[in-house]
């Protein structure tokens, strides 16, 4: 919205929440350096820290409210100190406010009624603060105004909320309430409006859920639930909210009814609805949903714990159990059978339903005094009362070859070697009957096995991994579970994997650009390889074999060519090769020039000496110029932006290039207004280097931060200078050739400043209608000057300099004014001549230090009579102040010549204070 200088030095961005926030940051320096937005967090959703934005303009659309914060821009090119400059971004936004209606402590249960204390609270989100009001119909309340209302900010939400206090309600409280929130139309934010209606029946809502609690449901029914309101005025509106995350995708919901159809154990929880019309506080009533499953059987056996044999022997005690998860868990219910035939509790064959000592959802079945007719097929049976739900039937045969677990790993399986990539299967034989399940986890240290988990289940005893990597040799441990097998002492054995790799080496790719005749050293290093025993080497050219050798001690292998030629230019491999493969280390060998270097920054590239064409000068350094053969030449290629031909022509280089040295070359006759695609490309003894492109665009004399400007109204535009609108006449654009022959004679120039007669220039006509102290006033574009840093340094000087033509009886006043940025009222005079000068051009030069973003203004006054036609050319804008030798004491610079807009500076820093 707007964008404040100098703030307890600092600059202040506001922006209005939804609109595009657009910073650009003007760089200089060369090389050119390199620029990287970053941002202190605002909040803490704000990760901007970790998306950067290396450009010079930031650009955010549709900008948030956490986007708010300081944002720098730092710009390096590896010369001294990075460049930082910072912005606060300050993001302006009003909520929509909410009136809250509450009665006082001790009577939040009461109706509304007659001699009741009510509270009504006004709350919106904003930056800046709210400024909130309050009207009772059209009235609008004040505090004070009416002895039954009080107005105040609670201690603890200052300057947050308002609360409107009504005491003890009478017959006119009983009306339509309305809360603005305002923020004084910040970046045209307008003011929002809430209203609330108070009467006799406003009370707090209260609501009844039509439902049981808890629903117990099958997976797949679809299951609604009911809430309605049973009191409340306004009516309250009503939601629904899971306590675990959001409701499920497919829920339909109308109004205060939910439905979820196919109902699955995902979608069980607690539902609660939720009933409020700002009276009180919401009413809330939850229900909990429990899908009904059975899931994962598992059996076990026991042999007698009170002897030490593992094995099931008759006469001893044996205990089968079964276990299995169940939601409800109490409608759990479990059948025995025997060879397919009921089984009941008795002396012998003792059946606990469910057992205290281990986990939940598991029975018992003890057979006491084992004897030979007990040998068979017990079955356990779980089941859901009510049905609907699949029963869970668990055998286990009970035989004299039911034995405990044995494990055993084959010799040739441990330990196992592989390579990585590869997929290998470990293998744990188990006997016993039943077979257990087998549990396989890392023995050597505490990490996740490949599949993600701590133990992985087998049932076969083998372990599969796919795409083994080096990280997995170690040892694997395989131990057998107390499920579905014998709940005795865990058996486990032990497999050693190893995974050869092939060796990691560095560089995997170097680029070496060398000239021809000197000697360059390719170095390759072993980072690390399994096996490391019996490593080789072999250095190829291509396809020719250069050298073979093993490692010793050593971990890298050197190859030096001592003398280049453009034979010895190519690609140099580097194989170090072991059981498992080989690693490569590639050097690309060229004698390649490196590539040229735009120098981007070049004050004021174009010049405006002919009407049609402009010229450009191309400005570069030359990267690494040293590295490499000398550069004989370069090749430059131009082409008109968007055609397909390409121009080309070489341009010769004597001597050697320096480093950091600025070469120039000047192209001419481009057309206005186009842009040029232009390709510099170095070529040496070994042949062309790499290319560099740039585009090249005419445009007018400004840059956007101002470090030169001339301007000699040779173009159309008239370099952007615009005539006030507030004026009596116009400066007209003139040149001697095309002037009438019938002008005023004795007056004005007969060619431009430097002497050309088809040259342009602006000046005044004075003849008719025009009348004695009639204005005509020409103002140029805004320049941008560099902020003003708030550390000490001063602005930066410019040297403003014209000639201007002030010949004839009648001439009357010449007058320059500077406007600052802010200051369309303020005109500060900078330089002024009157009378006839005589039939040449002078030259005017002033010191001037702005601020801020500043114009210039060139006010042209008529005098007593027809010959006093007044002229300009040539304006121009340099960083740094003018030349003492270029200022001689009477001079017409005036009594204006140096001016420090001290009184400017004190009357901005007045200005911004009183805002």
């Amino acid at each position: 919205c707007n964008i404040e200088e100098e703030r307890y030095s600092e600059r202040v961005y506001t922006i209005r929440e939804g609109e595009t926030l657009e910073l650009t940051c003007l760089v200089t320096g060369h090389p050119r350096p390199q620029i990287r937005w970053t941002k202190t967090a605002g909040s803490a959703s704000d990760r901007f820290q970790d998306s950067s934005v290396f450009n010079e303009t930031l650009r955010i659309s549709n900008i948030q409210r956490h986007q708010g914060g300081r944002y720098y821009c730092k710009a390096e090119n590896g010369l001294g100190s990075p460049a930082i400059k910072s912005i606060r971004v300050d993001v302006y936004y009003l909520d929509d406010p909410i009136v809250t209606v509450h009665q006082s402590i001790g009577e939040a249960k009461e109706q509304f009624y007659y001699e009741r204390t009510v509270f009504l609270r006004c709350v919106a989100n904003s930056n800046p603060p709210v400024r909130y009001s309050w009207r009772r119909g059209q009235e609008v309340l004040l505090q004070g105004s009416d002895k039954g209302v009080e107005i105040y900010e609670p201690f603890f939400t200052q300057g947050e909320t308002k609360i409107l206090k009504l005491k003890n309600l009478r017959p006119q409280d009983y009306a339509n309430y309305s809360c603005i929130a305002s923020v004084r139309n910040v970046c045209s934010i307008p003011d929002k409006m809430v209203s609330f209606r108070l009467s006799n029946k406003t009370a707090s809502p209260s609501i009844k859920l039509l439902v049981d609690d808890p629903i117990v449901v099958n997976p797949g029914e679809a299951i609604t639930l009911v809430c309605v309101t049973t009191g409340g005025e306004p009516a309250p509106s009503l939601t629904w909210v899971r306590s675990a995350g959001i409701l499920p995708e497919k829920t339909v919901l109308n109004g205060g009814t939910l439905t979820i159809p196919a109902i699955t154990s995902e979608d069980a929880g607690t539902y609660s609805c939720i009933a409020n019309n700002n009276v009180g506080n919401p009413a809330k009533k939850s229900t909990n949903i429990i899908v009904r499953a059975l899931k994962k059987g598992r059996f076990w056996i026991t042999p007698d714990p009170y002897h030490k044999d593992d094995n099931i022997q008759i006469g001893r005690e044996v205990k089968i159990s079964c276990q299995v998860e169940a939601i409800p868990s109490e409608e759990l219910t479990f059948s025995w059978f025997k060879n397919g035939r009921p089984l009941r509790s008795s002396e012998r064959m003792v059946i606990t339903q469910t057992d205290p000592d281990v986990s939940p959802g598991t029975t018992n079945l003890d057979i006491i005094d084992l004897k030979f007719t007990d040998f068979g097929t017990y079955t356990c049976v779980a089941s859901l009362k009510g049905g609907g739900i699949s029963d869970i039937s668990i055998d286990v045969n009970i035989s004299s070859s039911t034995v405990p677990p044995n494990l055993t790993v084959p010799q040739e399986k441990s330990p196992l070697v592989t390579r990585e990539g590869d997929t290998i299967e470990l293998q744990c034989q188990v006997t016993g009957k039943p077979k257990p399940i087998i549990l396989w986890s890392r023995a050597d240290k505490e990490v996740v096995m490949p599949d993600g988990t701590m133990q992985t289940e087998s049932y076969d005893g083998i372990l599969r991994i796919v795409n083994v990597s080096r990280e997995m040799t170690g040892t694997y441990r395989c131990q057998t579970s107390q499920y579905n097998g014998f709940n005795v002492k865990p058996r486990e054995a032990l497999v050693q994997l190893i995974v050869q790799y092939p060796p990691a080496v560095e560089p995997t790719f170097l680029e070496i650009r060398q000239g021809q005749g000197r000697s360059i050293t390719m170095s390759c290093r072993v980072l690390r390889a399994y096996p490391t025993r019996v490593l080789t080497y072999e250095w190829r050219l291509g396809s020719k074999l250069l050298r073979t050798g093993q490692f010793d001690m050593q971990d890298s292998t050197e190859y030096t060519v001592s003398s280049l030629s453009r034979d010895s230019y190519g690609i140099y491999n580097c194989n170090i090769i072991n059981e498992a493969g080989a690693g490569r280390c590639s050097f690309l060998v060229t004698g390649k020039a490196y590539a040229p270097e735009f120098y981007y920054d070049t004050y004021n590239p174009l010049w405006q000496n002919r009407p049609r064409v402009y010229s450009y000068s191309l400005q570069w350094t030359q990267m690494n110029p040293s590295a490499v053969d000398r550069i004989l030449a370069y090749r430059l290629g131009i082409r008109q932006a968007g055609q397909q031909r390409w121009w080309e022509q070489e341009i010769t280089v004597n001597g050697n290039i320096q480093k950091g040295e600025l070469i120039t070359y000047n192209l001419t006759e481009l057309i206005k207004p186009e842009a040029y695609e232009v390709r510099l490309t170095p070529i040496t003894r070994f042949g062309e280097g790499d290319s560099t492109i740039r585009v090249i665009k005419y445009s007018a004399p400004v840059n956007p931060h101002l470090r030169e400007f001339h301007c000699g109204f040779e173009d159309g535009n008239i370099c952007l200078f615009t005539q006030d609108d507030t004026d009596n006449f116009d400066w007209t654009k003139q040149s001697t050739a095309t002037r009438d022959t019938k002008y005023t004679p004795n007056t004005g120039p007969n060619a431009d400043r430097t002497g050309s007669k088809e040259g342009f220039y602006m000046y005044i006509e004075t003849s008719r209608p025009r009348l004695e102290g009639e204005k005509a006033r020409l103002v140029s574009p805004v320049f941008s000057v560099a902020p003003k840093n708030p550390y000490g340094a001063t602005n930066t000087a410019y040297c403003f300099s014209f000639y201007y033509h002030m010949y004839g009886q009648h001439i009357g006043s010449l007058n320059v004014y500077l406007r600052l940025k802010g200051q369309t009222a303020i005109e500060n005079p900078l330089w002024s001549s009157s009378g006839n000068k005589g039939q040449h051009w002078n030259q005017a030069r002033v010191n001037i230090n702005p601020p801020t973003s500043f114009q210039l203004i060139f006010e042209g006054i008529r005098g007593p009579g027809i010959e006093g036609d007044i002229a300009i050319d040539d304006v121009s804008i340099v960083e740094g102040e003018c030349m003492k030798s270029d200022q001689p004491a009477n001079s017409a610079v005036g009594t204006l010549a140096h001016i420090r807009l001290i009184p400017v500076i004190i009357l901005m820093s007045f200005l911004s204070h009183q805002r």
